[in-house]
């Protein structure tokens, strides 16, 4: 892809609003207490359909790694909705997942990018950087059970460079329903946002 697929836009060039809640270059403290930054370029999605019909690689939307519920805040449920830029690192690394299972692989609502805004936002969760996913199943198969969870880690490990992948259990940072993977509190600015 020669050009991004969708406009780039900076932190300063958000609406004061959407800032407020996206808090571009500002500091959440992670679950060990470290600082993370967070992004300062985003996409602009002007429409639902624009998220469906823009294909972030071959087997990925926009719109399949955008999906909340009710507990986004209600500014960033509706349009124009801007998400970080790193969200394409995530969809190149979920392509390569993609080709190595051979079927679909379907992510969670709030299991894609979520903002600071968002209830399940405590902490410097890497979804507010749009570089997680949680999987919940791949093609007929739920992943509910530490066989399934623990089968697509190991190829997920193997296929995504530099992918971290949370171990099964029902303990902080754990998951027994969904196979997390995401590739680190990633800031991708592109050289359009220069």
């Amino acid at each position: 892809m020669s050009a991004l697929p969708l406009p780039v836009v900076r932190a300063a060039e958000l609406p004061p609003e959407v800032r407020r809640v996206l808090r571009p270059g500002e500091i959440l403290l992670d679950r060990g207490d470290a600082d993370r930054v967070l992004p300062s370029s985003f996409l602009r999605v002007d429409s639902w359909n624009q998220a469906r019909e823009t294909e972030l690689t071959p087997h990925f939307t926009l719109s399949e790694l955008i999906g909340v519920d009710v507990r986004e805040t209600p500014l960033l449920r509706s349009f124009p909705r801007y998400v970080p830029c790193a969200v394409l690192l995530l969809a190149a690394g979920l392509e390569l997942f993609r080709l190595e299972v051979g079927t679909y692989v379907h992510v969670a609502a709030n299991g894609g990018y979520r903002s600071p805004g968002h209830a399940l936002s405590r902490h410097a969760s890497r979804h507010c950087w749009g570089t997680a996913a949680n999987i919940y199943r791949i093609g007929d198969t739920f992943l509910d059970t530490q066989e399934e969870i623990e089968k697509y880690a190991a190829i997920a490990r193997r296929v995504i460079p530099g992918a971290w992948v949370r171990p099964f259990g029902q303990g902080d940072g754990e998951a027994d329903d969904h196979l997390h993977i995401d590739i680190g509190y990633t800031v991708f600015d592109p050289p359009e946002a220069n």
